[in-house]
Parts: C-alpha cells; structure tokens; sequence
C-alpha cells in the first residue's frame, strides 16, 4: 500500500490532483476557526470548556466540525448543501419537472445543481438567523450564563447571518473544485474532513474520562466495528444480465454479459440524518417551551432529549428502518431499471423481460433492504450503547453518523485513486 502512495505522488497530474485537494482542505479548515465579526471568543471557549453537554445541535456540529458553536465564519459547515440536496433528491419523484430534467442527461443533472445551490443559500440563511438568534439569548449552548457576543445590535446581528450564508457558499464553490481539479468528490471529502476533525479530541476525551484500560479497549473495539463497517459497505447482490446480439445497420450490437449491483447498504448515511433530524423536533420544540410547567414538555425532557434513554434508543432505531426503505423505494426504481433493460435487449436469465423483471428487482431489493436497515441502525446506536455501559463521552468515536461518513468516504476516494493509478499501469491499493 505505501508503494502505491509513492507511486501516487510520483505521477505529476496525480500529485498535483492530491496536492490541490490538501490545500482546499487547508483552506476549509482555517475558515472553520475564524469567528465571526462580533463574536464574544473568549467567552465561547470558556463556555465549551465548561458545559458537557451541547444541546440539541450535535449533529449539525458534528458537520462543521465543531466550528456552529465557535461561531467561526463556516460555522454552518456543508449542513445546507446535504439537506438541500436530499429536498431536491425527494421532489424529483414528486415533482414530474424535475422528473423530466433528471431525464435530459447531462444538461438536466446541471439544471437540477443551479437549483441546488440557490436552495442551500435560502437554507443557509434561514439556518444562520436562527444560529445567530440563539447566539444572541443564549440558547445556543445550554447552561451557559455568559453573553457571546459583544454586542445585541441589529447591526451585529446582520453582519453575522450575511458572513455565515457567505461562508456556506464558499463552501459549496470550494467542494466544487475538488471535483472539477482535484480527486474525489468534493463535498464528501469536506464532510469527512470535519468529520475526522474531531476524533483526536474524541479518543482522548475517553481516555481523560477512563484512563488507558478503556482507551485500549475502546480502539481495539473500533478497529473491530470499522472492519465490519467495510465488510457491509462493500457487501453488494450481483443480478447477472444478459444482453442479446442486435444488428444495427451493418454492425453487430450486444451478445454481452454484465450485472446489477444492489449494495446492501443501498441508502448509504442519509436514513441516519433523517431520523436523527426527527427524533431533534420535539426536543426543539420543547426548548422554546423551558418555562412551561405542561406535562409534555417534562416528558419530552425526560425520554427525547437525553440519548441514553431506551424509549429514545427504540424510536431512533424504527425510525433508521423505516427511512431506510422509504429512501431506497424512491431512489431505486426497478420498473425504470426493467423498461430500460428491455429497450436495449438486456434481460436477467430465467426471469422473462418486462412485468416479471419488475417484480423480481423489487423481491430482491426488499430483501436485500433489510439486513441494511439494520446494520445502519446497530452502526447509529453505537454510541448510545457506549455512553450508557462505559460512561464515554456522548461524542463517542466509533459509532454513528462519523463511523459511517469516515469508512463510506475513505473507500470511495481510495477506489478513485486506485482507479487513476491502474490508467497508468500502476498497481491499486486494494488487491
């Protein structure tokens, strides 16, 4: 493996792919701790260092990598973009527009990105009013007494929301350059950068609570969920399909032999995002209502907000299931995949072409489903289960949302990277 990383860099338009791809992702995270004009820093780290627990924002700062409750000028990360796109992922199927764009190829898919970035603007400001909203009462951290900004003008408070939607937008253009010019996708690789940001604090934030027994233990069992996590991520259902021989003009078409890949792990992190952005409303809904003595709100407080609760781990877990089918069954549509198979003259043998391919896509698809419903959400409730049997830190390393964007992330870019090296001749990383 490290001589394919020497043979790497020893290509020049690959060195200079991965260099340009390191000095965005310096970029990306310089900009993620500056703060923002009239940001109070001294007091906001005083109140990090003092304060466990960050509220109800965990995930949206997991994204940013920690920058949303520093205040920095990125400090909504790539949040926007990633809810943005699945929005315009969920109105492409109701949408027939959209439908129709999807179609179109190539001119479609760019129409569908303009939309893309004009919605994750509209998101990124409604986000940052709200962030700089809480910033402002001191809702944004939780038992934090200390003002976090220097001032409550209206001035201060405009100049805050515009750097913030401005940095989301920097954001997206910097992403966009590491596709363009560099390896791999570019949002993906801004996610797993600040992702990745925190697991150092993370890992030593264990051993500080635990000491080195459970640190050991700890990595040696990470190690272990990180090796199941790629066995599952690169587990997939081959369906054989065989296209028949057709003369065009005077030329011979078809004859060959090819497969359907259905990952088992076909929805890949979006069902957790789903589910966790759900089970956040009530606990949201119940911040606004603190001073409220109403029945619901003790009993929001007492099952929804505290994560190692068994009501809140069994509702996380039915609701990762039930996004995981609901977001397979609309990005996979195996009576669009069995027309286009009998348009070009592909067929799965012993299965005839149209209606009965239709139905068998669909029988395997729901099969294959399952055993990825569950390994996203076992993989999501690893922390949780963590934090209750050995008192970690609720930023648990191994587990979740990061354990699922670190693997998913670093196996696509090294698969792109082996890929660029086997044009040249080279030998891959993976054998």
């Amino acid at each position: 493996m490290l001589g394919a990383f020497a043979n790497a860099f020893r290509t020049p338009d690959l060195r200079r792919k991965l260099l340009f791809v390191v000095f965005v992702i310096a970029l990306f995270r310089l900009g993620s701790q500056v703060p923002a004009p009239g940001v109070n820093v001294a007091n906001v780290q005083s109140c990090l260092n003092t304060v466990e627990n960050n509220g109800l924002y965990t995930l949206i700062n997991l994204f940013s990598g920690g920058a949303l409750l520093q205040l920095t000028i990125f400090a909504l990360g790539i949040m926007p973009y990633i809810t943005a796109s699945i929005i315009l992922q969920l109105l492409v199927v109701v949408i027939p527009r959209l439908e129709a764009l999807k179609k179109e190829g190539q001119a479609g898919q760019t129409k569908i990105t303009q939309y893309t970035r004009y919605l994750t603007l509209g998101l990124a400001l409604l986000q940052a009013t709200g962030i700089v909203a809480l910033a402002r009462s001191g809702g944004l951290i939780q038992g934090c007494q200390q003002s976090l900004l220097y001032d409550d003008r209206m001035v201060t408070f405009l100049v805050m929301v515009v750097t913030m939607t401005a940095g989301t937008a920097v954001i997206m253009w910097l992403g966009e350059l590491i596709t363009e010019r560099g390896i791999g996708n570019g949002m993906s690789l801004l996610i797993f950068t600040q992702v990745i940001s925190g697991f150092p604090s993370s890992m030593w934030a264990v051993q500080k609570a635990q000491g080195w027994l459970v640190f050991a233990l700890v990595i040696a069992v990470g190690l272990v969920v990180v090796a199941a996590v790629i066995f599952m991520e690169q587990g997939q259902r081959r369906i054989p399909v065989q296209y028949a021989r057709r003369m065009v003009g005077r030329k011979m078409f078809g004859g060959s032999s090819t497969y359907i890949p259905l990952k088992v792990n076909q929805a890949g992190v979006i069902p957790v995002i789903f589910a966790s952005s759900l089970m956040y409303l009530p606990a949201l809904a119940a911040q606004f209502n603190q001073n409220s003595d109403s029945v619901w709100v003790r009993w929001v407080n007492d099952y929804l907000v505290r994560g190692s609760h068994p009501l809140y781990m069994i509702g996380f877990f039915l609701l990762i299931v039930f996004f995981t089918y609901f977001y397979v069954s609309i990005t996979f549509n195996p009576e669009e995949v069995a027309d286009n198979m009998k348009k070009y003259g592909g067929f799965i043998p012993g299965i005839r072409a149209g209606r009965p391919t239709e139905e068998y896509l669909a029988y395997v698809l729901a099969r294959i489903t399952l055993p990825g419903a569950l390994y996203l959400g076992t993989v999501a409730l690893l922390p949780l289960i963590a934090f209750v049997l050995v008192n970690a830190n609720s930023n648990f390393p191994f587990g979740g949302t990061s354990l699922l964007i670190m693997v998913g992330v670093a196996l696509d870019t090294v698969k792109q990277i082996e890929s660029q090296l086997q044009q040249r001749n080279y030998e891959g990383f993976l054998r």
